[in-house]
């Protein structure tokens, strides 16, 4: 994780190994990461490549579109934005 100069933290290269994709391994990280984010008080921020899949996963843990360029969607998750028991 990166600390931007306006304080948001960057969940940076966050991709798993695809031999581990599909099988909740991105879920589980995006339930306990955020949970100690949010104890700070602090938005997590990540991007996506236009059309990935994974864009669906960031979106039921909180995640909500803030930009984008022509090849990456940026993505940001306010404090508290809350993420499902189970996705």
């Amino acid at each position: 994780m990166v600390r931007l100069a306006d304080g948001r933290q960057w969940l940076e290269h966050f991709y798993p190994a695809p031999r581990h994709q599909g099988r909740g391994v991105g879920s589980a990280v995006l339930r306990s990461v955020p949970a100690r984010i949010d104890a700070q008080g602090t938005t997590l921020v990540l991007n996506v490549l236009h059309g990935s899949a994974a864009r669906r996963l960031h979106e039921r843990h909180g995640f909500v579109a803030e930009s984008w360029d022509p090849i990456d969607v940026f993505m940001v998750r306010p404090p508290g934005a809350g993420s499902p028991a189970r996705a």
